[in-house]
């Protein structure tokens, strides 16, 4: 018996592609535009959310049939607060420079339209092991973009991939450098993310037509 029937693979499968956060939801784009500048964060932003969204359905699944509709919201808000409270201190014991790099940027999970979403979308009317799929399948389409970007931003603003580099030395003039390339100062700036993921879109509206909004 296969672990995942296809309805369940779907809840997966489907926000990595044609039902994807970022680009077809068009929810959670403030992080993508504020931390990707560099691979390395656009990582730990992912992780941290699939494990916040993917913990916090299971948690409001299992409380659905207690939780009384006047204070859903807050109770959510409660549930989402405390999983990123644990993230953060996490990344304060094992990766501080990049928790003090990320800032504001991880306690804002908590304001996450994604995560608020499939909280009253889905995990509300739904058990805790489809409410899972659903929460690591939508954080892990919102991750891939963000890692997509982000790899994008390092190469060509920086010349480097997780902190090493792989376009050469722009001081001793090395690899590419060697023959005239210079990094591109403005894949570093915020609205050159906001053009990637429009080329993203564009992209994936080329190669599904039914995504073309009439």
């Amino acid at each position: 018996m296969a672990l995942l029937s296809k309805k369940d693979s779907k809840l997966i499968l489907d926000p990595l592609a044609d039902n994807n956060p970022i680009t077809i939801q068009v929810l959670g784009i403030c992080s993508a535009l504020a931390i990707t500048a560099q691979l390395k964060a656009s990582i730990v932003m992912a992780v941290s959310v699939i494990f916040v969204l993917g913990i916090g359905n299971v948690v409001i699944s299992l409380m659905r049939n207690i939780i009384p509709s006047k204070i859903r919201i807050i109770v959510q808000l409660v549930v989402v607060a405390a999983l990123v409270i644990i993230v953060d201190q996490i990344l304060k014991a094992f990766a501080y420079s990049l928790s003090k790099e990320l800032s504001v940027f991880i306690g804002l999970i908590i304001t996450n339209c994604i995560i608020m979403g499939r909280f009253e979308a889905f995990a509300l009317g739904n058990g805790p092991w489809r409410s899972f799929l659903d929460g690591v399948g939508n954080a892990a389409g919102y991750g891939l973009i963000l890692i997509i970007v982000g790899f994008f931003r390092e190469l060509l603003g920086s010349g480097t991939l997780l902190g090493f580099k792989v376009l050469g030395d722009p001081i001793s003039k090395t690899g590419l450098y060697a023959i005239g390339y210079e990094n591109n100062g403005f894949m570093l700036l915020s609205p050159m993310a906001l053009i990637v993921i429009g080329l993203i879109i564009w992209v994936q509206r080329s190669r599904n037509k039914e995504l073309i909004e009439e």
